[in-house]
C-alpha cells in the first residue's frame, strides 16, 4: 500500500471510530406472539435468562473501526473527504488479506462472559460488510479463506458456539441480511449510494433471485453445520417487503427504494425451524410472526413492556473493539440492567474482541466486576417477571414466576441512604424482608401505604436486592 493510502486509511479511521448511531431500533406498540408451541417454550425459557452478550467481530476489528457502515456512502459517516469513495471501499475489502487473529480465545470470551453472569449469546456471523465469521461455501469473502485459512479453529463460529455451550449459554447466531460484498446486493455495474441493493429489483429479477437463493444457503449452512442453535438474530431492517415498510421504518430518516427487498422469510423460516426446532427468530423491526421478540438499541423503553424484548447496548462506545475506547463504569451497567429488567426486558450487552482474537483485558475486569453483582444479587433478575408495580422512585420490583416472591432492587445514588420505602407492594403481615447480598432478615414499617426499612449494616454501593414475600400470598 502507498504511504498516502496509509495516510488516509489512518485518518478516516480516526474520523469514523467513534460514529456509532445509537437509537436506529426503537421499540415499537406491535408484536405479534408466535403460534409454535415449540417456539413458546423456547421463548420463555430466553426470558429466564435476563442477560447476555453480543459479539461484533469482523474486518472493522482490523484497524479499530465503525462495524461495516464506513462503507456506506450516507452523510451520517464521516469520512477523509479527500479519499474517493471507491478507493476507501478497496482499501476497507483490502483488511480480509491481514485479519489474522492467531491468539484467537473464544474460551476467554465464554469464561468472561460467565463470570458476568451472562446466560446467552449472539455473535456476529456476518455483518453487513459480508465478510462472513465461519466457514461459508456460498462465498470466497470470509475468515476461513484468508490468512487465517490454515489455522485449525478457522471456522470461527463453530468454535465459538461451543465455546459458549461448554458454560452453558443459549446460542443466538446474529446474521445481516443486507450484504454489501456479494454483487447479488451491491452490484458493480452501479454507485453504491445508501445502505439498500443498488439496482432495481423489478427490472433485474434474475439477480435478487440469486440473492435470495445465497441469503438462504448461507443462513441453512448456519442451521445445519453448528451444532444446536437456540436464537436467529437477524439485522438490517431495510431487506424487508415493501408492503411492510410503515412509518415507523420512514422516522429512521433512510432512504427506501420504490421496489421491494423480500427474501422470502416464510421459507427461511420453515427451512431454519426443521433444522433447529423451536428455534426463536428474531427478524429486527419487521413485525409479524419471525420477530419473535424486540430490540431497542442503545435505549430503554420509557414504560414497562408486557412481551418479550431486549435492549441491545454496548460497554463501551462501540459494538467493535476501538483502540483506548472508554468502558461504562460497572454501576452504570448493573443499575441499567434493573430497569431493564424489571420494564420486562433483557440487556444484550455488546463486547467487542481485538483483532488478535482476543478479548480486551478491561472488558474482561468490567465483566468480573459485573459478576460480582449478580452472582449475590442474582435472583432479583434471572427467571422472573413483571409485576404491576414495578417502579417507585430509585427502587425497582421483579416477582418470581409463580408470584409467590417479590423482589426489589434499589439503585444507589452518590451515597446508601439510612432506609429505603415505597409505594405498592406490601409485604405480607409478620415477614420480614430479606436482603440478598448475605441473606440478613430485616424488619420492616408501613405507613398509610408506604414501605420502609432500615439499611444499617448493608455496604451495598450500587444496587441492593431484597425480597419478600406479597400480602396477597
Amino acid at each position: 500500500m502507498k504511504i498516502r493510502s496509509l495516510l488516509f486509511a489512518l485518518i478516516c479511521c480516526i474520523n469514523i471510530a467513534y460514529a456509532q448511531r445509537n437509537d436506529i431500533v426503537k421499540e415499537s406498540t406491535k408484536y405479534e406472539w408466535p403460534k409454535d408451541d415449540a417456539v413458546k417454550k423456547k421463548l420463555d425459557h430466553w426470558q429466564d435468562q435476563k442477560f447476555g452478550m453480543i459479539i461484533h467481530w469482523g474486518l472493522y476489528a482490523v484497524p479499530g473501526i465503525i462495524e461495516s457502515w464506513s462503507i456506506c456512502s450516507e452523510d451520517w459517516i464521516d469520512r477523509d473527504s479527500t479519499v474517493k469513495y471507491d478507493d476507501y471501499k478497496k482499501w476497507y475489502w483490502g483488511l480480509s488479506e491481514k485479519f489474522n487473529p492467531t491468539k484467537f480465545n473464544p474460551e476467554q470470551w465464554a469464561k468472561a462472559g460467565k463470570a458476568a453472569g451472562m446466560k446467552y449469546l449472539v455473535f456476529t456471523t456476518k455483518h453487513h460488510d459480508g465478510f462472513a465469521m465461519f466457514d461459508t461455501k456460498e462465498s470466497d469473502f470470509s475468515i476461513a479463506k484468508g490468512p487465517f485459512a490454515n489455522n485449525p479453529k478457522k471456522d470461527v463460529a463453530k468454535y465459538v458456539f461451543d465455546a459458549f455451550r461448554k458454560q452453558d449459554f443459549m446460542i443466538g447466531a446474529y446474521f445481516s441480511k443486507p450484504d454489501w460484498h456479494t454483487q447479488y446486493y451491491w452490484w458493480d455495474k452501479y454507485a453504491t449510494p445508501n445502505r439498500n441493493n443498488n439496482y432495481d429489483i423489478k427490472k433485474n429479477p434474475w439477480r435478487w433471485n440469486m440473492f435470495k437463493k445465497y441469503t438462504y444457503n448461507q443462513i441453512g449452512e448456519l442451521m445445519n453445520n453448528y451444532g444446536s442453535i437456540d436464537i436467529l438474530w437477524l439485522d438490517g431492517g431495510w431487506v424487508r417487503p415493501l408492503e411492510s415498510v410503515n412509518e415507523e421504518v420512514l422516522s429512521w430518516g433512510a432512504p427506501i427504494p420504490e421496489w421491494s427487498q423480500d427474501i422470502d422469510m416464510p421459507k427461511i423460516a420453515d427451512m431454519a425451524r426443521k433444522a433447529q426446532p423451536g428455534l426463536i427468530m428474531v427478524d429486527r423491526t419487521v413485525h409479524g410472526q419471525f420477530e419473535n421478540y424486540q430490540t431497542p438499541e442503545q435505549k430503554i423503553p420509557e414504560k414497562q413492556l408486557d412481551y418479550p424484548w431486549e435492549s441491545c447496548m454496548t460497554l463501551n462506545h462501540n459494538w467493535g473493539w476501538v483502540p483506548n475506547d472508554a468502558y461504562k463504569p460497572t454501576k452504570e451497567v448493573i443499575q441499567k440492567m434493573v430497569e431493564i429488567v424489571a420494564k420486562g426486558g433483557s440487556l444484550l450487552l455488546g463486547v467487542g474482541p481485538k483483532p488478535d482474537g482476543t478479548m480486551d483485558e478491561a472488558a474482561v475486569q468490567r465483566l468480573e466486576e459485573i459478576g460480582q453483582w449478580t452472582s449475590k444479587n442474582g435472583k432479583a433478575i434471572y427467571n422472573t417477571r413483571i409485576t404491576p408495580n414495578y417502579h417507585d422512585g430509585d427502587t425497582w420490583f421483579t416477582q418470581s414466576k409463580d408470584g409467590k416472591t417479590i423482589y426489589g432492587v434499589y439503585l444507589v445514588g452518590k451515597e446508601l441512604p439510612k432506609q429505603i420505602s415505597w409505594k405498592g407492594n406490601l409485604p405480607k403481615k409478620g415477614s420480614n424482608i430479606t436482603i440478598l447480598n448475605g441473606g440478613k432478615n430485616v424488619k420492616w414499617k408501613e405507613s398509610n401505604g408506604t414501605v420502609s426499612f432500615n439499611m444499617a449494616g448493608t455496604t451495598e454501593r450500587i444496587a441492593v436486592a431484597f425480597s419478600f414475600s406479597p400480602e396477597t400470598n
